[in-house]
């Protein structure tokens, strides 16, 4: 009698799911003068811009042109690969040869059917507001795990980008695929499932090769929390699916496969450079401009991975052996901490890359508001912040870019940089110096 009546009164003490609900919406009404500002908001601020954005892409896609560029050309390649050519050297569209390694081809064949052999193009923006709404579900929970951007911000991430809805669902290029299954695999090392995130990084890979920008950040995690020699079958899940997607082509004709697909040297034409245009073409176009942000982007990963990415008290030798083999106690990485390495090395990339195509915004700009507001540098308040996003977003939307617009981006890109250099603060340590509760204790 008394075991049963303990275990009613357990049952009446532990709060059901639907008063935790309430007690929730209770603390957002108090709260509600800074919800805006607190990033443990970030879920339900998310949640009303996610469902504005379905109203949105709806929108656009009703009202505003769509445009042809690449997309023709990517069904002409499929379309190639469906009646038998396997050697890439054969392949080709409208705008040029193959590119792309084998996983753009097997997606794009999904889509190619499901558009009626490409011709429905108006069912395929609604596929790419799809895969719009995905990748910010996914962008979404990265944000709230962090808890270091205020939820304010997210709108500027979301409603007010024209150019990323252009990338999406009036352009449908790969790109924005390739970032979509690219943050399925953050969410996976966030959830501690290592080998699932390689496949899918692999798999982002095999869409579009600027996944590798994030590959320095990614082999400095596995070696940090497994050490080299256990770090070797995470490298192999890696390559083990590029060999698997890119067999039937692998095997017409492997050095044709490997030559186009993964064409490290590919020449950009200076037309389109978003982020070069205040060189005159012929240093644009000279090889020994291209070693020499080469030598810059490496260096500058060397400087951050010895000095900003490693948290511990080893040195970077000693990271190298297995976790319990290490002289202190091997603390697992927090999330924080991964995004900053995931992104940073990324975002540096970005900074040095040889050229930025308009559709390459997409790359990094869902990882624009972590970056701004990982740091703690005092002299980048809220209002600067959201300056350098909104002259970012200008350079992006001026076509054709000028002169003032890419010297604006790169002003942008080196402020950011010094600052993610001389201000990264994690949110174990030290709250952020422009919490509410915090300058409402301090006054």
């Amino acid at each position: 009698m008394l075991k049963g009546a303990s275990w009613k009164s357990k049952a009446r003490a532990a709060p059901s799911g639907r008063s935790r609900a309430l007690s929730y919406l209770g603390e957002l009404w108090q709260q509600k003068r800074w919800v805006l500002f607190k990033p443990q908001y970030t879920l339900p601020v998310a949640a009303c811009l996610w469902l504005a954005e379905i109203c949105v892409n709806f929108w656009v896609i009703r009202r505003v042109s769509y445009t042809e560029i690449d997309w023709r050309a990517y069904m002409d390649e499929v379309e190639g690969v469906i009646n038998g050519t396997y050697d890439y050297t054969q392949l080709k569209g409208d705008t040029g040869p193959l590119v792309y390694p084998a996983g753009f081809v097997y997606i794009f064949m999904v889509l190619y059917y499901i558009t009626d052999h490409g011709v429905n193009i108006h069912l395929g923006q609604y596929v790419f507001a799809i895969f719009y709404l995905v990748t910010l579900l996914l962008v979404f929970r990265i944000y709230n795990h962090t808890k270091k951007v205020p939820p304010f911000v997210f709108f500027f991430m979301c409603c007010a980008s024209y150019r990323i809805h252009s990338i999406f669902i009036l352009r449908l290029f790969n790109d924005p695929i390739a970032m979509m299954i690219l943050y399925m695999a953050v969410n996976f090392f966030l959830n501690n499932h290592w080998s699932l995130g390689c496949c899918f990084f692999s798999l982002a890979v095999s869409v579009k090769m600027n996944i590798l920008l994030f590959a320095p950040g990614l082999l400095f995690l596995l070696i940090s929390e497994f050490g080299l020699v256990q770090t070797i079958p995470k490298l192999g899940i890696c390559a083990s699916l590029q060999v698997v997607l890119g067999l039937p082509f692998l095997m017409a004709n492997p050095v044709g496969y490997v030559a186009r697909a993964f064409d490290l040297g590919r020449q950009f034409l200076f037309k389109w450079t978003v982020n070069w245009r205040f060189l005159p073409e012929e240093i644009f176009l000279n090889r020994y401009f291209h070693l020499t942000l080469l030598v810059a982007h490496l260096t500058i990963l060397i400087l951050f991975a010895l000095y900003r990415w490693n948290k511990s008290e080893e040195g970077m030798l000693s990271l190298l052996k297995a976790p319990e083999d290490r002289k202190t106690e091997h603390q697992t990485a927090t999330a924080d901490q991964i995004v900053f390495v995931l992104f940073t090395s990324n975002f540096i990339g970005i900074c040095f890359s040889r050229s930025l195509h308009y559709q390459f915004y997409v790359w990094y700009f869902h990882t624009l508001p972590y970056l701004l507001w990982s740091t703690r540098v005092k002299k980048l308040a809220h209002l600067l912040k959201v300056l350098i996003l909104g002259l970012i977003e200008l350079s992006w939307n001026t076509y054709p870019s000028t002169v003032n617009s890419s010297i604006s981006l790169h002003v942008c890109h080196m402020i950011i940089l010094l600052s993610l250099w001389y201000g990264h603060a994690d949110p174990e340590k030290s709250a952020p110096t422009d919490d509410p509760d915090v300058l409402k204790k301090g006054k």
